[in-house]
């Protein structure tokens, strides 16, 4: 399995820069602009390495970092414009693991992305395990055995429901269009008039939701497609 990366910036071209990079190298990567941003998705995925700017609105990187620290281990490689060794030391102090200075060469990068996860892989043989597992709130999806619980009921779903379970899931946050969805899961083409992923979005909300018509899980955003 690849490994993932979130790539936390609140400038949308280094982010974009940066995914490309990693996913010419084959690595599968997920973005965040802001701190908050970040801690959401970080619930919904085992991200195996974090890149982590630390000027952000909001909540800046430190601490973006202790938060992650208090509970996940794996590597995070901090980007500042700042050069000044006070700097650098702060951020290791924080958690990181790594430290590179804006405007940065992508080799560099790329070198040290791959020297970090082959540490933490080695020296944490668990470090891919839990990776098929997503948990959002009472809602449990196991992608190896294909399995869905809600609390501790087993709820049986076809595969194509599975998959856009899945699909949502591990993109909780982010709206993915009808057409999206269609063509991620039956991997062919839309067309408009194919109304196959609503009613798969209804069947699947009549066995995961308490009310499939105020749903906690999967959610309308009307003119645009579904999100969790």
């Amino acid at each position: 399995m690849e490994s993932e990366i979130l790539i936390v910036d609140d400038d949308k071209e280094i982010r974009n820069l940066i995914s490309v990079f990693l996913e010419n190298e084959g690595f599968q990567t997920k973005q965040a602009e802001d701190g908050f941003e970040a801690l959401e998705l970080l619930d919904a995925i085992n991200f195996d390495l974090i890149i982590l700017d630390i000027m952000m609105p909001k909540m800046d990187g430190m601490e973006v970092c202790m938060k992650i620290r208090q509970e996940r281990s794996m590597p995070i490689l901090m980007l500042s414009a700042k050069s000044e060794d006070m700097d650098k030391i702060q951020g290791l102090a924080m958690g990181a693991d790594d430290y590179l200075t804006k405007p940065f060469n992508a080799l560099e990068l790329i070198a040290r992305v791959k020297s970090q996860l082959r540490r933490y892989k080695k020296y944490n043989p668990d470090a891919n395990q839990g990776k098929h597992i997503i948990v959002i709130g009472d809602l449990t999806i196991n992608t190896d055995t294909r399995q869905t619980m809600v609390g501790d009921k087993e709820v049986r779903l076809t595969p194509k429901e599975f998959d856009i379970l899945e699909l949502l899931a591990r993109n909780k946050g982010i709206v993915l269009s009808v057409s999206k969805i269609y063509e991620a899961v039956w991997k062919e083409g839309f067309f408009k008039s194919d109304n196959n992923v609503m009613v798969h979005i209804t069947k699947i909300r009549d066995k995961i939701e308490e009310d499939s018509k105020h749903p906690i899980y999967i959610k309308t955003v009307w003119g645009v497609g579904y999100k969790i």
